[in-house]
């Protein structure tokens, strides 16, 4: 285990959780579980990209919120469509931004890398119309992005 790892504290469903995280994620794995009165696991670590999670099912005393939220760099639009479509099935919501809530209250920011090209580029007249357009957004489209940057 590494020095910091994020904790997740889930009600009752945290080995769910935990498998659909790991799903979604080319090399992410479940570490270990951890049992729980009755044999339903307590806990499960998963390991996403090197870093490491731990999902807890600790009951309904507190509730994820988007003051804390995962960060997905996103190479390109087709990798934050089939993210964005994955996350917000089944019970997820959509938010601004690239922000968005999976169906386990945990948030996610599903941000493809020419965002930030487009609002951190040299000429600030097009990062603003970039930045404009993005805050008119649920999902992030780079193409509806790169038209604003152009003036178009």
């Amino acid at each position: 285990m590494k020095k910091v790892t994020t904790f997740l504290w889930f009600n009752d469903r945290a080995e769910e959780a935990a498998r659909f995280y790991v799903s979604l994620f080319k090399g992410a794995e479940i570490v270990e579980t951890m049992p729980g009165p009755g044999g339903k696991p307590m806990s499960a670590t998963i390991r996403v990209d090197g870093q490491e999670f731990i999902c807890f099912n600790g009951g309904p005393h507190h509730a994820l919120n988007p003051a804390v939220s995962l960060f997905i760099d996103c190479e390109d639009q087709a990798e934050v469509d089939a993210l964005w479509g994955t996350l917000i099935a089944d019970g997820g919501a959509p938010s601004v931004c690239g922000w968005l809530t999976d169906k386990y209250g945990l948030s996610w920011q599903v941000i493809p890398r020419r965002l930030k090209e487009l609002l951190f580029a040299p000429d600030r007249d097009k990062a603003n119309r970039a930045m404009h357009a993005m805050l008119q957004m649920q999902k992030i489209d780079v193409a509806a992005l790169e038209k604003a940057f152009e003036g178009n």
